[in-house]
């Protein structure tokens, strides 16, 4: 089955901004990221960065320019360091950097194999904690200009979650974040709020004057989300 995507409503953001894509589920949210990475295509509209149609560029300097940390994470049969540099681009101390920001040193060191440490298929010999920083480790190496979070916290505990969104204002501070966001909160700081709704882009403001209107889908959410 072919997957349907219309893209009817235009915005635009600007660089460095922090956006957070908000929905119940099946609104769409998700959609809209497959559509940046051109794993489906619209079948009306186009998504510009830089004024360039993503449509006119090959896949891979597409998706070469652009990081997502996914909600579930994606980890190698292999050691750390394949994990994070599995084309050996960075050097060890851009390696031991990454994951002092990731907040994964203190494990790392406890391991006697240290960067060398096999992690087994799955990273099942990991917590989901810790899969989910070495996901933000990588990304800390690749630094795009561009970073997609995928409910990348969904799965975590909240010391964690608080942990990587720290590391994410402070060490993305000069990229567009889109957050696709599983708990609001995360996203109650951001430049702007897009609500999704049936496929469409229902609201799209600053987070705190969607909140001043009780009408607004977003102030229902976070209400239903305890926040309100």
């Amino acid at each position: 089955m072919t997957q349907r995507l219309l893209l009817s409503h235009e915005f635009s953001t600007t660089a460095n901004g922090q956006v957070g894509l908000v929905g119940r589920t099946g609104a769409g949210k998700s959609s809209l990221a497959l559509a940046l990475f051109r794993v489906v295509e619209p079948e009306d509209g186009t998504i510009l960065i830089d004024g360039i149609d993503i449509s006119m560029l090959g896949l891979h300097d597409l998706r070469s320019k652009i990081t997502i940390i996914p909600q579930d994470p994606v980890v190698f049969s292999g050691s750390l360091r394949l994990n994070l540099d599995p084309f050996e681009e960075h050097s060890d101390e851009d390696l031991w950097r990454a994951i002092d920001h990731a907040h994964l040193k203190t494990f790392v060191h406890s391991l006697q194999a240290g960067l060398d440490y096999e992690v087994i298929e799955g990273g099942e010999n990991l917590s989901v904690g810790q899969r989910q920083q070495l996901c933000l480790a990588r990304a800390l190496l690749k630094k795009t200009k561009i970073l997609v979070l995928d409910e990348a916290t969904a799965a975590v505990d909240l010391e964690t979650d608080k942990l990587i969104q720290n590391t994410i204002r402070q060490e993305f501070w000069d990229c567009t974040v889109i957050t696709i966001a599983h708990r609001l909160y995360t996203v109650l700081d951001y430049d702007r709020i897009l609500v999704m709704d049936h496929g469409k882009i229902a609201e799209d403001g600053k987070p705190e004057t969607l909140l001043e209107n009780p009408l607004s889908l977003f102030y229902q959410l976070a209400v239903s989300a305890g926040l309100l």
